[in-house]
């Protein structure tokens, strides 16, 4: 059942792309509440660089339950994955987070230009300012998110330009 919903996921997003949607929630049921469990706001990628076929995106997630995110897919990229950023002796590189990323409850986790970020390769029509990126967010809990990251060239204003390490 799992596997025909991420199957049919892609094409769902591609049915709603016009939405323009960029902040998007799941709600989960607590002492007999209903609460969101997972907000996802500013999202946003990077153009295609000319001739490549890999880029970045970026947003910020905050789990009130404490939850992790474990996939993306987007019908935009053959492949899409968590990557994490760090510095050894002063260089910079990336591996994919192979158990996800960590939401801890209650805490905004910002995935952002020279940090952590999701990496789509394989990207099947290049990517331009204005685009709109569908992305579908599955987490630990079984909760999904569906939205879209508008394509930019720089942080949006008021975003964080990178993260601190």
């Amino acid at each position: 059942m799992r596997r025909l919903a991420l199957i049919a996921l892609p094409l769902a997003l591609a049915a709603c792309q016009g939405e323009g949607r960029t902040t998007a929630s799941t709600e989960t049921t607590v002492d007999g509440r209903t609460v969101q469990a997972v907000e996802a706001t500013g999202p946003w990628c990077r153009p295609t660089p000319n001739g490549m076929d890999m880029t970045a995106c970026y947003i910020t997630l905050t789990s009130s339950t404490g939850d992790r995110l474990t996939s993306i897919i987007s019908p935009r990229a053959a492949r899409s994955e968590i990557h994490a950023v760090s510095t050894e002796g002063g260089v910079m590189s990336m591996t994919p987070m192979a158990n996800g990323l960590e939401l801890p409850a209650g805490q905004a986790v910002t995935l952002a230009p020279g940090g952590d970020h999701i990496m789509l390769t394989g990207v099947t029509v290049p990517l331009a300012e204005g685009d709109l990126v569908p992305l579908a967010l599955t987490f630990e809990s079984g909760a999904q998110i569906s939205l879209e990251a508008p394509v930019r060239a720089d942080a949006p204003s008021g975003e964080p330009a990178h993260v601190a390490h």
